[in-house]
């Protein structure tokens, strides 16, 4: 987003976040920034995936990255643990840059003066300057901002220069604001059709109940007989059928309401089943868990296209899907706001989901990362206080003024009560999701 703002101020935009509490949760993505210019285009943002119905997409129901959220985000100390986290880092980057590099072009292709661009926030690493912009990278990889001298006292650029931001048509600005949202679109696209061309495009078939693709050590499943691998066919002696997603919520809420009594598990094996009864830890607030990764129970098989005009029309279709379950997730949300506002998450969050995402399949990145593209622009469009949205908002206000602008007094007041909210937000979903790693919880 793009935000003229006093020196002092700084500049964020909020986007929605993911249940980070349930084992299972939504796929998001946050990009976490902060300007540190007088003007500058920053972003917080997260993404949500969901699963596509196999009767609506003919190619059949897409992979669900809510699945892949495993308890209190274990990370491993191990090479693989470590390559994965990194990863995730790295598809998180690559959209803010793509992100704020929109933003950036489409001012330097117009003349309008830009004066930073920066991937991270934070104290600088490592920086240069070409033709008067300062390129830097920062601490903290998780944001990024292109900043504007409109408002910098410090600035030799006279404040009626016609290439200023503030100065230019309506019309300029709104191709700025907006540059940001439609880049990631663009490349959302691009990274579906070159996952169609390398790997093809994964279909899903689903069967009953939920798989346990991973134990961990010394818990209570560990303990009490699950093993890797095994499918739970029914809780408590009420069978599970294959309703997707939907099926490790139940299971995961029955653990979550069991600490210290018995659950009786019906455990698909080797062809047969037996039944298995696991008695829940207890946690610090009270709820059960015993230790295991939960997944819908179903099989991936790759669909290649036969020529580059069904590559398209693949590409076309899982985009055209994927932005459905985007919007109607969104929707979702405001609808039941009640029950998810309790269940949001921050960039520690996203970064064990993609993390997760790039342990369990490496190929399951490409739409991780165009869920999160897809996500990041239809957020940043909410015409809400620190979004690109709420930018345009005030430009349209600005149009239907006749081109006379809001006080900047009133503006800056709109945008400040935003990003007050933002960081106090941000801060707290931090803190919270970092000590929902496992291993700080068993350090605690």
């Amino acid at each position: 987003m793009i935000i003229n703002l006093s020196p002092s101020s700084c500049s964020l935009s909020l986007s929605r976040f993911i249940n980070s509490k349930s084992h299972i949760s939504r796929l998001t993505k946050t990009h976490f920034s902060k300007s540190l210019s007088s003007s500058s285009s920053s972003t917080f943002h997260s993404k949500n995936q969901f699963l596509h119905e196999k009767n609506k997409y003919p190619l059949g129901r897409r992979r669900d990255f809510r699945s892949w959220v495993i308890p209190g985000f274990d990370f491993g100390s191990n090479f693989e643990s470590t390559q994965s986290v990194l990863e995730a880092v790295g598809v998180l980057t690559a959209i803010i840059v793509v992100h704020e590099s929109g933003h950036f072009l489409a001012a330097y292709l117009q003349g309008i003066h830009v004066s930073k661009f920066a991937v991270g926030f934070g104290p600088i690493l490592a920086k240069f300057n070409a033709k008067n912009v300062e390129y830097s990278l920062r601490a903290f990889p998780l944001g990024g901002f292109v900043g504007f001298p409109d408002n910098d006292p410090d600035s030799d650029i006279p404040p009626d220069d016609k290439n200023l931001l503030k100065n230019r048509p309506i019309f300029d600005r709104v191709i700025v604001i907006s540059a940001g949202v439609i880049a990631n679109i663009i490349f959302a696209y691009v990274i579906i059709f070159t996952q169609v061309l390398l790997v093809g495009l994964p279909v899903q078939e689903s069967f009953p109940g939920v798989l346990v693709p991973d134990v961990r050590p010394f818990s209570a499943a560990s303990r009490d007989g699950l093993l890797p691998g095994d499918v739970i066919l029914g809780v408590n002696g009420i069978d599970l059928g294959k309703n997707g997603p939907s099926l490790v919520t139940e299971v995961v809420d029955v653990i979550k309401k069991s600490p210290k009594r018995n659950v009786l598990l019906k455990i698909g094996r080797g062809g047969g089943s037996v039944d298995v009864r696991v008695t829940p830890d207890e946690n610090s607030d009270g709820t059960g868990r015993i230790g295991v990764q939960l997944s819908p129970n179903f099989k991936i098989s790759k669909v290649q296209p036969k020529n580059l005009l069904e590559a398209f029309s693949f590409s076309g279709r899982e985009f055209w899907g994927l932005t459905y379950n985007v919007l109607d997730s969104l929707k979702q949300t405001f609808m039941n706001f009640s029950q998810t506002a309790s269940k949001v998450s921050g960039p520690v969050a996203i970064i064990a989901v993609g993390a997760e995402v790039a342990k369990s399949n490496v190929d399951g990145l490409y739409q991780f990362a165009a869920v999160l593209n897809i996500n990041l622009a239809v957020i940043n469009l909410l015409p809400l206080p620190a979004l690109d949205g709420g930018t345009l908002a005030l430009i349209l206000v600005e149009a239907a003024r006749g081109g006379k602008k809001l006080p900047l007094e009133v503006e800056q007041g709109i945008m400040s009560s935003g990003i007050m909210f933002v960081i106090i937000v941000g801060l707290f979903l931090l803190v919270r999701d970092t000590l929902n790693l496992d291993f700080i919880r068993d350090l605690l």
